[in-house]
């Protein structure tokens, strides 16, 4: 499938909980044939920060909850919630997850928790989202989400996919941005994306990592070499590549907080990759 085919089937839902926990799914979109993302109710008592996760899931054959942790795509203040997922053939539950269509159920806990969120971090000038893949999830939440715009002068969106097709659904949103009514005027001239592919031939490409070290990044968008002082950065992907992005952020001189403990940057330790 390519960038241009995106298939969405969307239509009124009126939720009616079966499972645990139900949410019921209003529209699924299948981006290529390894990267799909729905919408489901979101829960009238549910409140949480843009960029935090919550666990989702499906009944396994053994009658018991088949649940793994996924970012709410979604900003905090949408009336039903996002999720960005991979398909894996063989995934426990991905494998059945990328079949579910408008109407259906899925089981969702409603005890968001998470690292990336604003409040984690020391005030700055720059906020740097930095992602592989379905790591962008969070990202896209917190790139809808006035309280960035309101406390950082730039934010600078880094995603990095091994093809084309697999940047199609930041592109969009970030394309759609500055149209939307409620944040279009404090995203224009703030927020800089930069998506990468690692396989197929762009006009940027490269890891994230190695745009980062190389300070490839800074020259193209002409933005100074991150510091500590201005620079604030997030994280979120595999954990090699969270690992190795945090080491370069570290000889940025940049410190990793938590929400107990604001520093320059923070990392998602429980981003669901491959085998889901």
């Amino acid at each position: 499938m390519t960038e241009a085919t995106a298939m969405t089937d969307a239509r009124p839902i009126q939720a009616k909980p079966h499972l645990p926990d139900a949410q019921t799914v209003t529209q699924v979109t299948h981006w290529t044939d390894r990267l799909f993302s729905f919408r489901v109710t979101r829960p009238q008592t549910l409140r949480f920060r843009s960029g935090e996760f919550v666990m989702i899931g499906l009944m396994a054959d053994n009658g018991k909850p088949l649940l793994r942790a996924y970012s709410i795509a979604s900003p905090s203040w949408d009336e039903e919630l996002e999720f960005y997922s991979i398909k894996v053939p063989d995934g426990p539950l991905t494998s059945r997850l990328q079949h579910i269509q408008p109407g259906d159920e899925i089981i969702l806990r409603p005890k968001p928790v998470g690292t990336l969120v604003v409040d984690a971090l020391l005030p700055g000038k720059r906020l740097w989202f930095l992602a592989t893949g379905t790591g962008l999830a969070p990202f896209a939440s917190l790139m809808r989400d006035p309280e960035v715009y309101e406390k950082f002068d730039q934010v600078i969106m880094m995603h990095t996919c091994r093809e084309v097709a697999e940047l199609e659904y930041g592109r969009q949103l970030v394309e759609g941005l500055e149209a939307d009514p409620l944040i279009g005027e404090m995203v224009q001239g703030k927020l800089r994306y930069y998506p990468t592919t690692t396989r197929e031939a762009f006009h940027h490409m490269g890891r994230v990592t190695d745009n980062l070290a190389s300070g490839k990044v800074f020259t193209d968008l002409d933005l100074p070499k991150m510091n500590p002082l201005e620079d604030r950065a997030m994280v979120c992907g595999s954990l090699a590549f969270n690992v190795d992005v945090k080491a370069i952020l570290e000889g940025f001189g940049l410190r990793e907080g938590a929400n107990s403990d604001p520093k320059e940057f923070v990392v998602e330790k429980a981003f669901v990759g491959d085998g889901i």
